[in-house]
């Protein structure tokens, strides 16, 4: 696996944005953006607080993650791999490359997870991170039990 990376600008937004519309697609998300609203989104974030690392290989882009770094901590908001890339290690590679080239080593990592989303769940606990907490909420229009 030859993995490259680099950091996205907000050019970058129209990109990430479909990849973002396949990850909200993917993993049961309630999120009804259209894509040119994730692409605003996208653009917005970059060009403010958030920070995007695109990987590729070859000419391919094949995974993408957004974070947020601050003084003490880290907050991964999203990993995405390509569809056809999936279940090659791409995932895994790219948080080894976030852990030993990105980001510092003294900084807490978070990542926030829809418990709805086994898989998503499986790997990020695969990768090194631990159960903190668990939120959990009353839609509109819910009666009590």
């Amino acid at each position: 696996m030859n993995i490259t990376f680099r950091l996205a600008t907000p050019d970058d937004g129209s990109l990430l944005a479909g990849m973002n519309h396949q990850l909200i697609q993917d993993e049961g998300h309630r999120n009804s953006m259209t894509l040119l609203e994730l692409e605003e989104r996208m653009k917005g974030w970059l060009s403010g607080e958030y920070r995007a690392v695109i990987f590729e290989e070859g000419n391919e882009l094949v995974a993408y993650v957004l974070f947020r770094e601050q003084s003490e901590s880290i907050y991964l908001r999203q990993l995405f791999v390509a569809r056809d890339q999936r279940r090659r290690g791409i995932g895994r590679h790219a948080v080894e490359i976030l852990r030993s080239q990105v980001w510092s080593e003294t900084k807490r990592l978070t990542v926030e997870v829809l418990v709805a989303n086994a898989p998503a769940v499986a790997f990020w606990r695969s990768v090194g991170y631990t159960d903190y907490s668990l939120t959990l909420e009353i839609l509109p229009g819910k009666s009590s039990p």
